[in-house]
């Protein structure tokens, strides 16, 4: 078995490095400064002028469009390479999201008709527009089929009504992957349907920010009798539900990889500190409880990794249900660096609770990520589910 990577991806993965050391590091105060001042505005902790410059330098680096297939003007590099630099590009807590913006990009490709191609996939994979899912509602996060926001019928036209909460993207958003109920009685069974919603359109309200925790930023949408033509209706009517779970694990894959690269990003700033600090005439670095700590922390990274790359070259394999793979590595990579920023701290003790360094910006963040995207539990529930209902054990190596 060859766990190498291929020379090219190594050469990808060294050039990111270098671009997050030197682009990004530098503006982490900035970061830590912002966040802490904005209250319950939604002012965004990177610059809009720092953005700009990041995502210029990164297309010039060619970093646009890694999953994007060729003839849509990607480089149609797939999932491993994909998340290999999304792993470099997080060892910093600069939140820069290469485009296309989010893994809608999926969803698109499954769905889009080709005149959806032109107006939606096409601009969105070239980073020219933005999308935003909008799913969540207030009774309905994990459980998608507590959904209400209603779809029907009048005429040629389709008519919603409701509101989504927690939606990220929608200030920026150029147009929303809106999921409704067009049948309340088959719901998730044949009774969802997406739809692509412009953001000017006559109804479609951004009512409010809702302020969370670390750099978050999400809003609160209502569909107030927006109509709809039967052209924007995205795949089939009624058939939403299927799309929408291979849409989160490319999205749960990715998020897994970001821990793995502030994961890394931490476990050194311990070996860091352990050498430096001196207590009682000795360095951290020969004390038990610190060795052991950083150990457990490399071990945890090293298991990481290995499932996050393992989940993404399966999928560049072509495989289609990835549901146990990235429930898996959502729930490992994300409680791996809660453990790791909690010792991080523990080791720097009063430096580590400082807003001088990113530790605990970190530490709050992965606050967000153990809810986002499906809370470990559900992603426990089911994986045992799966398992039980094909009365086998996992084996990751059988395609």
């Amino acid at each position: 078995m060859d766990f190498s990577l291929p020379e090219e991806y190594v050469m990808l993965k060294q050039m990111v490095r270098k671009f997050t050391e030197r682009e990004m590091f530098p503006l982490e105060q900035t970061i830590i400064n912002r966040e802490a001042e904005r209250g319950l505005s939604d002012t965004p902790v990177i610059p809009p002028e720092e953005e700009k410059k990041l995502l210029e330098k990164t297309k010039e680096l060619g970093l646009w469009g890694i999953d994007v297939p060729e003839k849509f003007g990607g480089q149609e590099l797939g999932y491993l390479a994909k998340c290999l630099v999304v792993e470099e590009m997080n060892r910093s807590i600069v939140p820069l999201t290469l485009p296309p913006d989010a893994p809608n990009l999926n969803y698109l490709l499954s769905c889009c008709n080709e005149q959806q191609y032109e107006k939606y996939l096409v601009p969105y994979a070239q980073g020219e527009k933005i999308s935003a899912l909008a799913m969540t509602e207030p009774n309905a996060g994990t459980d998608a089929a507590g959904i209400e926001l209603r779809a029907d019928r009048r005429g040629d036209k389709w008519v919603l009504n409701g509101s989504k909460m927690f939606i990220s993207f929608a200030r920026k958003a150029d147009f929303f992957i809106t999921i409704a109920v067009s049948d309340r009685e088959k719901r998730k069974k044949g009774g969802f349907t997406a739809f692509l919603v412009d953001k000017d359109t006559p109804g479609l309200t951004v009512v409010r920010n809702i302020p969370v925790i670390g750099e978050m930023v999400s809003y609160e949408l209502v569909y107030d009798n927006v109509e709809l033509d039967e052209s924007q209706v995205l795949g089939e009517v009624g058939q939403a539900f299927i799309p929408l779970q291979n849409r989160f694990g490319v999205r749960r894959m990715e998020l897994a990889a970001r821990c793995c690269g502030l994961a890394d990003r931490l476990i050194k700033l311990m070996i860091e500190q352990a050498n430096i600090r001196t207590t009682f005439g000795k360095p951290l670095a020969e004390r038990q409880a610190v060795q052991w700590w950083i150990t457990d922390s490399t071990m945890d990274l090293h298991a990481a990794r290995l499932m996050v790359y393992h989940a993404a070259w399966k999928a560049d394999q072509g495989i289609a249900d990835l549901r146990l793979e990235a429930a898996m590595v959502k729930v490992f990579c994300t409680e791996m660096l809660t453990r790791i920023a909690d010792r991080a701290i523990q080791i720097h003790g009063g430096l580590g609770l400082s807003k001088e360094m990113p530790i605990e910006y970190i530490y709050r963040l992965v606050r967000i990520f153990r809810i986002v995207e499906g809370p470990s539990e559900i992603h426990r529930w089911l994986v045992a589910r799966e398992l039980t209902k094909k009365n086998k054990v996992y084996d990751s190596f059988v395609l």
